[in-house]
């Protein structure tokens, strides 16, 4: 499997940017920014997400 080099990366971004135009990257960018972070989230362990349930079962149980 092939690396992406930089000529590459510059090449995908010219065409994105011609794409979408440059008013629409932030947005893009935002997006893509905010889906990565759900999608690391959604990767987590059980052991490290919160345990709001079982702090309430524990009170009522």
């Amino acid at each position: 499997m092939a690396l992406v080099g930089p000529l590459e990366i510059l090449l995908i971004l010219l065409i994105i940017l011609l794409l979408f135009g440059p008013k629409r990257l932030p947005e893009l960018a935002k997006a893509l920014g905010e889906s990565v972070k759900e999608f690391k989230k959604a990767l987590q362990p059980e052991e490290k997400k919160p345990r709001r349930k079982a702090k309430k079962k524990q009170l009522s149980g």
